[in-house]
């Protein structure tokens, strides 16, 4: 029959075996936390809100000021409309 240090051998092996494969997946967690928060720094630095863009609405009120512009310009310029 298997004696004693045997079972202590084994059990300790796996108790070592259990702390390097938890201390890796710790290792792993944080440093995808610290690349995931260097990617919302480079977003929006200086601030917590995320970059979403202008809306549809800032969009459409931008090309209308554009347009106005285009043709200020062209009647400045003496072109007829």
């Amino acid at each position: 029959m298997i004696d004693s240090t045997f079972w202590l051998t084994v059990s300790g092996a796996g108790l070592i075996g259990l702390g390097v494969v938890a201390f890796t997946a710790l290792s792993g967690w944080r440093g995808w936390l610290e690349l995931e928060r260097l990617r919302l720094e480079r977003r929006m630095p200086g601030t917590s809100e995320p970059a979403i863009g202008p809306s549809p609405a800032a969009r459409i009120e931008l090309a209308d000021l554009k347009e106005r512009i285009r043709k200020l310009e062209a009647i400045a310029s003496g072109v007829d409309l």
